[in-house]
């Protein structure tokens, strides 16, 4: 028997049973182990029926993903497939836990498939850039409908089993033991003598479908740009309608193959395995004891407040709303709970089910009410002088162990953390806006935070749902400050020549969600030159290039809340490009001796893309960033970058090191260090011919 399957007999019915820890991955042995657990039992005469089973905490949740790439060993998972549907007894698929990507093949394979309430299936694939390349797309539309098939391979997204059993993924939902579930229905099927149900010999009736569907649904791929995965599953949909089953078999392994080659897919299957790295912090044991979060307060009820407290009550744990005023506290409460009710209303929520979370959230004008909590997240204005005001207040108050963290976004951790006697408690808690959907939490080590506090903290950042990614401590951290380089080349061009809409929608096309332009109005361009003139030392202005927007604030434009900012806007606030907004930004650059040029949409790219990748690298340098990866999925999860190109340093690896380094050493020699501050370690990757992957390997 394999080492990661065995077999046995419980009467008239086998059972093969894989046990391959952690999730029952179809690793080889485990392939090995299927195909000769079929292949003996199926030569059993005294065998009726034979269960595929799992032990552990899930049926196999899909591909090695650590295979990828390499010569295959033992039976592929085709073979396995081929034995286990074309042999001569009944197979039962029993699932529990996840059957995921190529699990759901597997138990495709099987002529009948049955699983536990609490089970999910599902073939993700396209998260990863793929297809389904083991017959799922062939099999499914067989199975279901290639419409409904087509829906669940795109969205890629689990199916819970109840919902499974509708779509007729799975033929019943065990309750109680799954186990004694399978084997009560592989003898039902013994007493029928029910037929080898081969999924590949279900004909589709073609004709069921409506007019123009592929065409119909390809229409709605137009939103999904630069996934080339939704397109090619489409085409081997198409052929498991049109095509014999083995035919169509081929289109699926010709799109699996170019898929597998794409750079899109390699970047998405990085940043896979990138989300799993930025959990481990290098010199923080695995082990280190936790502090309890069982209680939590948040500073102020604002809308970064309000979202940083929804995150606690979904994840429910009791959280207490502190502010200054009631009128501010009630209006805070207000749309929380407006938020809630706006989820419910899409029907990701029931009605008890907002109460409970609303329950969670208790309003508070005293400090007192906070005594007693585990940790206090501090989300109030962004000036030093109040929260290190706040923070003596809650060195005073909380109890001993109670972690004290702060949102800012760009103050000096260190500074903030000094007022307190108890330092090492102290870590930064960067939410990103709207707090309670945004998935990424910079999590901001302080020279003297606790490695206990650390550990907690990127623990808890998983319980509320976000990813925890850790930062050391500088203007900025990671994020903001490499958004700095990217948004400053952006109003530098338009000083230069370049338009508005000609910096966004290069940009646009690039992959982010949207230009930074169209985003500072979006965002109001007038929050950001109240804070440029409150905290310049916050935010330093390069003389030369002074900020666009503060010009066209105080013109009135204000962005879409005045309906006017870089751009102009109707009702609908669709932005349009805005002529006048030409003429002011061509007349100050006249005052100012600036003299403009015709910029190319590559230098766009340069400019925005290279920068921030440059101040990527002196991160590193400086220890501000514990990885290349770090910053990747940082910019993919916080600030749109597409993750197709699985962030800005793996995107500079795909265009070539060498290549961003020479574009940034002439725009260092064009404009200086204040934006193109040299980095000394994207030089020596250039030199070395290596990319950031290696970047250890010249530190």
């Amino acid at each position: 028997m394999s080492v990661a399957a065995r077999w046995e007999k419980q009467g008239d019915i086998g059972i093969i049973t894989v046990d391959s820890p952690p999730v029952n991955a179809l690793s080889a042995p485990v392939r090995q182990g299927i195909f000769d657990g079929v292949k003996a039992l199926d030569a059993d005469a005294e065998v009726k029926a034979i269960i595929l089973i799992c032990d552990g905490r899930t049926f196999i949740a899909g591909a090695d993903i650590t295979e990828f790439g390499k010569p295959p060993k033992g039976p592929d998972l085709r073979s396995v497939q081929e034995t286990m549907e074309n042999a001569s007894k009944p197979i039962i698929a029993a699932i529990h836990g996840t059957a995921l990507g190529g699990g759901l093949e597997t138990a495709l394979a099987a002529h009948y498939r049955v699983a536990v309430p609490s089970a999910q299936v599902g073939l993700p694939e396209v998260k990863l850039g793929l297809l389904p390349g083991a017959g799922g797309t062939q099999r499914l539309p067989r199975l279901i409908g290639p419409e409904r098939a087509l829906k669940v391979i795109v969205d890629g997204n689990p199916i819970k089993a109840p919902e499974a059993r509708k779509l007729e993924i799975i033929d019943a939902v065990v309750d109680g033991d799954l186990r004694e579930g399978a084997l009560d229905f592989a003898r039902k099927l013994i007493d029928r003598g029910a037929p080898l149900r081969k999924v590949r010999d279900i004909q589709i009736d073609a004709s069921s479908l409506p007019e123009n569907f592929f065409a119909d649904f390809r229409k709605g791929l137009n939103k999904l740009r630069g996934f080339p995965a939704p397109e090619k599953i489409v085409q081997t949909i198409e052929a498991a309608v049109n095509l014999p089953f083995d035919e169509g078999m081929k289109v699926e392994r010709a799109g699996i193959t170019e898929l597998m080659a794409s750079t899109e897919s390699k970047a998405l299957r990085y940043m896979f395995f990138a989300e799993r790295e930025v959990a481990k912090i290098p010199d923080v044991p695995r082990d280190t004891p936790l502090r309890k979060i069982e209680t939590a307060a948040v500073l102020g009820a604002g809308t970064m407040g309000g979202g940083i407290a929804m995150n606690f009550a979904n994840a429910g744990i009791p959280v207490t709303v502190i502010e200054a005023t009631q009128e501010a506290l009630d209006r805070g409460m207000k749309i929380i709970e407006q938020n809630y009710r706006n989820t419910q209303a899409k029907g990701r929520l029931t009605a008890g089910q907002v109460d409970t979370r609303l329950s969670l959230i208790t309003p508070s004008l005293s400090y007192d009410d906070i005594a007693g909590v585990d940790i206090v997240i501090e989300a109030i204005f962004e000036n030093m002088e109040i929260k290190k005001e706040v923070f003596r207040k809650l060195d005073s108050i909380c109890k001993p162990g109670c972690i004290l963290a702060s949102n800012t976004s760009y103050l000096d951790l260190n500074e903030i953390a000094s007022v307190t006697g108890r330092p090492e408690d102290v870590i930064g808690l960067h939410f990103f806006s709207p707090a309670n959907v945004m998935r990424l939490l910079e999590v901001v080590r302080g020279a003297k935070t606790g490695k206990d506090v650390l550990a907690t903290c990127m623990a808890l950042a998983k319980t509320i749902g976000k990813i925890g990614v850790v930062a050391g401590v500088c203007h900025g951290f990671i994020g903001n400050r490499m958004i700095a380089r990217y948004g400053g080349e952006a109003n530098k061009m338009l000083w230069e020549g370049a338009t508005p809409h000609q910096i966004d929608s290069v940009l646009y096309d690039f992959g982010m969600p949207m230009g930074p332009l169209q985003m500072g109005d979006l965002a109001g361009l007038d929050v950001g030159a109240r804070a440029r003139s409150e905290f310049p030392d916050m935010f330093p202005i390069d003389p030369k290039f002074p900020v666009i927007a503060d010009i066209l604030v105080a013109k009135g434009r204000h962005g879409q809340k005045t309906k006017a900012g870089y751009y102009k806007y109707g009702d609908d606030r669709k932005a349009m490009p805005d002529p006048e907004v030409e003429a002011i930004i061509a007349a100050a650059a006249r005052e100012r001796g600036i003299e403009q040029r015709e910029i190319s949409n590559e230098e766009i790219i340069e400019r925005c893309i290279y920068a921030a990748i440059n101040e990527g690298a002196r991160e590193l340098e400086e220890g501000i960033a514990l990885r290349p990866c770090d910053i990747d999925i940082i910019w993919i999860n916080g600030y749109g970058f597409p993750s197709y190109r699985g962030g800005p340093m793996f995107y500079a690896d795909t265009v070539g090191v060498d290549k961003v380094h020479a574009a940034v050493e002439k725009y260092r020699q064009l404009y200086g260090d204040r934006s193109w501050k040299h980095s000394w370690l994207l030089e020596k990757l250039a030199r070395a011919g290596k990319g950031f992957a290696d970047w250890k390997d010249v530190m």
